[in-house]
């Protein structure tokens, strides 16, 4: 009974400890908590992106090159003064943009803590124009401003605890230890399968966030159904979505429409169009 309760204090220990600080998400106004500080998500996105950026070839077309600076410099700025307007002054201090072009055939682009952001050449045939190319550099800054690293660092930290705990538990109160084996890789498995979830509900923020940041850049957010039609004819995933770390396409496009309105009012106080 003692070593249970014992085990049962290390639990409510971890989840308090687990708990961290409430962050409010701009835009959505969704509310997270970090047990992971700015200082150190950002010390080691800094590491690991001048560790890639060593191995990395920046792209030779002079002509892409500036315009993702461009866009994404565009989106930067915009972003900027949406955050000092809207009670997130605060959080500009934490970024430090930059804009790169590698070369890499892959349709993908990603963002780092902090700003960094990596397009590959592969993706620009698909987005075809600086407002697509704007729709993709929308979602990448989303990620970094709605802190989506340090959301699901701190996920696989509680799942990690839970794991351990449950497993300790398990071998308190008498369980074997093939039992407590299969309970232990269950409880992983199913933790992994939640992540996920939360992995596509951040995507999802992120596309929302995105056209949102586009629109106030001046993009006009239109650009996005047709993009993300052509990213879905280049797809070749059959891999269910409740597996996946994504949403599908046609969840994606579907969602988009729905935030159009929206988007489209802050595209017109941006550029005056009617």
């Amino acid at each position: 009974m003692r070593k249970i309760q014992v085990i049962l204090l290390t639990l409510v220990t971890s989840i308090l400890v687990s708990c961290g600080t409430t962050s409010t998400v701009p835009v959505t106004g969704r509310k997270h908590r970090l047990s992971v500080s700015d200082e150190y998500v950002l010390s080691l996105s800094s590491q690991q992106y001048a560790q890639y950026m060593k191995s990395a070839k920046a792209s030779t077309n002079a002509t892409n090159t500036a315009m993702v600076k461009r866009v994404g410099q565009k989106l930067a700025t915009a972003v900027e003064s949406y955050l000092k307007s809207n009670g997130f002054a605060d959080e500009v201090k934490n970024f430090a943009w930059e804009f790169n072009l590698v070369q890499d055939n892959q349709v993908n682009a990603f963002c780092m803590p902090g700003g960094k952001i990596v397009v590959y050449e592969g993706i620009l045939p698909v987005t075809q124009n600086e407002a697509s190319l704007a729709i993709v550099l929308g979602h990448e800054i989303a990620h970094a401003v709605a802190k989506h690293s340090a959301e699901q660092m701190t996920k696989a930290s509680n799942s990690s605890t839970l794991v351990q705990i449950g497993g300790a538990i398990a071998s308190a109160v008498g369980v074997s230890d093939a039992a407590t084996q299969l309970g232990t890789a269950a409880l992983s498995q199913g933790l992994s399968l939640l992540n996920l979830k939360y992995s596509r509900d951040n995507e999802s923020e992120a596309d929302y966030m995105g056209l949102i940041f586009a629109a106030i850049a001046g993009y006009d957010p239109n650009v996005a159904v047709t993009f993300w039609q052509r990213m879905a004819s280049q797809s070749s995933s059959n891999v269910a979505t409740w597996m996946s770390s994504h949403p599908s396409d046609a969840q994606r496009i579907a969602d988009i429409k729905k935030h159009l309105p929206e988007a489209l009012t802050y595209y017109k106080a941006a550029t005056g169009k009617k």
